[in-house]
């Protein structure tokens, strides 16, 4: 816990995705629990104001979220305007509150509240979860005190910067997991039987959830699907599924904890976020990185994880549905295989990570 006599006004900006936005709700939860008071600045997308509903103890403003074009696009004069109309509207938010701090957690939308508040005065930071930091928060890091981290590897790209290893929070309810009898029949699952969780996420998902609709039925004998499809490709994988017993498909799933509950292998993307999420749970997992992420930097963090032995890194060109299904049977049939997966998995949790981030913030100020 954060002990200080006065209470702090933290703005923290994490719109956009849940990778950025769960993040962020763990830190304001930490400040919230210590006395602090955190205002959580989010994005007008759908899935930041789905997910926020869920946290009614928790101030969320919108503001409008602005991508990047291409620095010689037509689309950069646009940009530039509603880039500097943000920075004015985060300056008028951050006045408004009389903030102590501002802290932004990834992307494009933490850069004009954490400008903003530098420019009034304030004390600024940027976190970013990934093995490679994407451009946005080194352009971000600029603009800050400090520069917090969740991977040791991204330290070498923030030079000249104060960067502090602090893990990537995660949210309170992945503290301890619900009971796997319970959270399996929610899903109609059969407890006593293997579980594949499959999480197809937002961001590239459609090749993924067909390689693992083709595996299914090679995996080994009386294994069972959990496939959390992503909203826009639920249909599909769900006529893909066919019906077949055992094979559970969701669009969206609010109760993250439960699905970690019921897994005894996790398939995924490899988005920093999903894989704090893993060693927080101490899964083990195939991880296929979307082969259009930014710079690659999805096989970054799959790497970090598979050379400590906490998840088999495959690309997705190499994969068909009888290879996935090899490399699912080799450690579901392999429990000696499994338990060091577990246990390199968990390695590399960092279970405080929103307690150091809290406490470095109200410590500065």
């Amino acid at each position: 816990m954060i002990h200080k006599a006065k209470s702090r006004k933290v703005v923290i900006a994490c719109g956009g995705t849940g990778g950025h936005l769960f993040p962020g709700i763990a830190v304001a939860e930490q400040l919230r629990a210590s006395g602090h008071q955190p205002l959580l600045l989010i994005s007008q997308k759908s899935v930041d104001r789905e997910a926020s509903r869920k946290y009614g103890d928790l101030e969320f403003i919108s503001i409008p979220a602005i991508a990047k074009p291409a620095t010689f696009s037509l689309k950069m004069l646009p940009f530039l305007w509603k880039l500097w109309g943000a920075i004015r509207q985060c300056r008028a938010i951050l006045s408004a509150r009389e903030a102590d701090a501002v802290i932004g957690m990834g992307g494009f939308t933490s850069l004009p509240p954490v400008y903003a508040g530098r420019k009034l005065g304030l004390k600024t930071f940027v976190h970013d979860s990934n093995a490679l930091p994407g451009k946005a928060n080194r352009l971000t890091a600029r603009w800050c005190d400090q520069v917090f981290v969740g991977m040791k590897e991204a330290i070498a790209h923030f030079p000249s910067r104060s960067v502090v290893v602090t893990g990537t929070p995660v949210r309170k309810e992945m503290h301890v997991l619900p009971d796997r009898v319970e959270s399996a029949r929610r899903f109609g699952l059969d407890p006593a039987r293997p579980i594949v969780v499959v999480m197809g996420g937002s961001q590239g998902a459609r090749r993924l959830n067909a390689l693992v609709a083709e595996a299914f039925d090679h995996f080994p004998a009386a294994t069972q699907v959990l496939h959390v499809a992503g909203s826009s490709d639920e249909a599909r994988v769900r006529e893909a599924a066919n019906g077949r017993a055992g094979y559970i498909v969701l669009g969206f799933c609010d109760d993250m904890a439960s699905v970690y509950a019921i897994a005894d292998l996790v398939l995924c993307r490899s988005g920093a976020s999903s894989l704090t999420e893993l060693a927080h749970v101490g899964l083990p997992s195939v991880l296929i990185p979307f082969p259009h992420a930014a710079d690659d930097h999805q096989t970054k963090n799959a790497e970090v994880f598979a050379d400590a032995g906490a998840a088999v890194l495959v690309q997705e060109r190499e994969l068909d549905g009888q290879k996935l299904a090899a490399l699912v049977g080799g450690i579901l049939q392999d429990p000696a295989k499994k338990q060091s997966m577990q246990v390199a998995s968990r390695g590399l949790d960092v279970a405080d990570a929103a307690t150091r981030i809290a406490s470095a913030i109200i410590h500065s100020l």
